[in-house]
């Protein structure tokens, strides 16, 4: 199985990243063994591998995704085996040079893939070999392909990390401008889905910002970790060649190295980090939709996306269907489900690397092509929502959305919290009975249920009067979404700097 071929999620996806039909073709009718000495392992077994099993043991359909990155390792390497005197000067010239020949073919879609090299790290070699000879075998002394795997899923998980948190901040700042747009735009605040109080629809946006700002700070975090070299722990305890893994790891750009050789080659709870914190991400982002599929509904008709963004129906020309929020929002059940498999992969394993861990990569790339691609579809569509300001407006005016600013009126006039409480619920009742909302009853009728209450109080229950009176560090003033805007660009400043 391909998992990156015919990927509609994964931008990067390109010709040479799919193996021929040729190799992977493992039919009944083709069911002769592959012989022992094509194996770069097969040394030490006297009966061939089935073809069958060559095939499904293989990895090259899939962790080919880490060609490049595999041969900057195999650079450095070779470079280290130079510094430290264990390979010669020109043998590591030639192998660099060799090297860089196969990515060329890779990058031109010129490289033929081979089931029978197993994975990407035999099929680099193999081919270095053709090209320059015997002393391409040199290549593979002082590492395993056990810490060659862990860098090489390290080096692309590091990378795509990068870019995933590029993808973020540019949906942010987009964020921050729609909310400093809409600082004055009304609509209703919600708890459990019933209208609460007025709130600013910038002051709604800006607690998307904070979900998404707290998901940058998660990755950058995991990030770090990410970011450590296994390069050098071999098969599972080192080596017993001279290597020198601060020059590896310096070429490489890691900002620290694994400690420890058994750990280093058999654990991926980085790999599962990520994931985890790409699920949360992914949870805020299906939040967003929901609200989004609800609001752009004709019950409550709050904003309207991008036609872009949405489809029609087959049968009713009336329709448009909000199907980019839909399918993040299912997809965020998809990239769950990557974490619990990652869990469940590693749960049961002892030290030191298993054959299991070949199943790590396809998860791990699913849930990278999967937020990847939400990313890019919200960072284009969030900024650009249009909210129906007359529509907002009304539906905050439907459901008393100035009781409790007409119970802190009363406490301020010194009526205790619970007996303001009781008067606004009796006042409530009368709009309902009335069918008028808070701000329309006469000063009589609200007198009639407090005597505290004077001429001023229409001050407080008018939906300005509402946002306006929330003056404070995290309220929804106009003001005080402004200088959460503000903040926020210098918070993602900080992040870039």
């Amino acid at each position: 199985m391909n998992a990156t071929s015919s990927n509609p999620n994964n931008p990067k996806q390109d010709k040479s990243s799919a193996v021929s039909d040729s190799s992977m073709n493992t039919s009944p009718a083709d069911k002769s063994s592959t012989s022992v000495g094509q194996q770069m392992w097969g040394g030490r077994f006297s009966e061939a591998t089935d073809s069958f099993v060559a095939a499904f043991t293989a990895s090259v359909g899939f962790d080919q995704r880490f060609a490049r990155h595999d041969i900057e390792g195999s650079i450095a390497h070779a470079t280290m085996l130079k510094e430290c005197q264990i390979l010669s000067e020109e043998d590591v010239a030639t192998i660099i040079d060799g090297l860089k020949q196969v990515l060329a073919e890779i990058e031109a879609g010129e490289f033929n893939w081979s089931v029978t090299l197993e994975d990407v790290h035999m099929n680099v070699e193999s081919r270095l070999t053709d090209i320059v000879g015997a002393v391409g075998k040199k290549l593979h002394t002082g590492r395993s392909r056990n810490d060659q795997v862990a860098t090489d899923i390290r080096l692309w998980l590091r990378e795509e990390t990068d870019n995933i948190i590029a993808l973020l901040i540019r949906l942010q700042r987009g964020l921050l401008g729609l909310a400093e747009q809409h600082t004055d735009t009304i609509m209703p605040g919600f708890t459990h889905l019933q209208t609460a109080q007025p709130v600013s629809f910038g002051h709604h946006v800006m607690a998307w910002f904070e979900m998404l700002h707290r998901d940058t700070e998660r990755l950058i975090d995991a990030r770090r970790r990410i970011n450590q070299m296994p390069l050098g722990s071999a098969a599972l305890a080192g080596t017993t060649f001279p290597i020198d893994r601060t020059i590896t790891a310096e070429l490489l750009g890691f900002e620290g190295i694994c400690q420890n050789s058994l750990d280093a080659v058999s654990d991926r709870d980085f790999a599962i980090e990520f994931t985890a914190a790409a699920s949360i991400l992914m949870m805020h982002l299906s939040r967003m939709s929901e609200e989004i599929i609800l609001w752009m509904s004709a019950q409550f008709n709050f904003v309207q996306i991008p036609d872009r963004f949405c489809t029609g129906s087959s049968i009713m020309p009336q329709k448009k269907n909000p199907d980019v929020p839909e399918l993040v929002r299912g997809k965020a059940a998809r990239v769950f489900g990557q974490l619990t498999t990652l869990l469940t992969l590693m749960k049961n394993q002892p030290l030191a690397y298993n054959k299991d861990n070949q199943e790590d990569k396809e998860p791990l790339f699913d849930c990278v092509d999967t937020l990847t691609g939400s990313l890019l579809a919200f960072a284009d569509m969030l900024p650009n929502i249009v909210p129906n300001k007359d529509s907002m407006r009304e539906a905050t005016m439907k459901g008393y959305a100035t009781a409790t600013d007409l119970a802190d009126y009363l406490v301020r006039r010194g009526v205790a919290f619970r007996d303001a409480h009781e008067v606004v619920g009796n006042a409530v009742a009368l709009g309902i009975k009335e069918g008028v909302d808070l701000s329309d009853l006469s000063l009589a009728q609200l007198q009639s249920f407090s005597d505290a209450i004077g001429e001023d109080v229409f001050d407080y229950l008018t939906l300005e009067g509402s946002l306006a009176a929330r003056d404070h560090l995290g309220g929804t003033a106009p003001n005080q979404v402004l200088q959460a805007v503000a903040r926020a660009r210098t918070r993602i400043d900080a992040l870039e700097a």
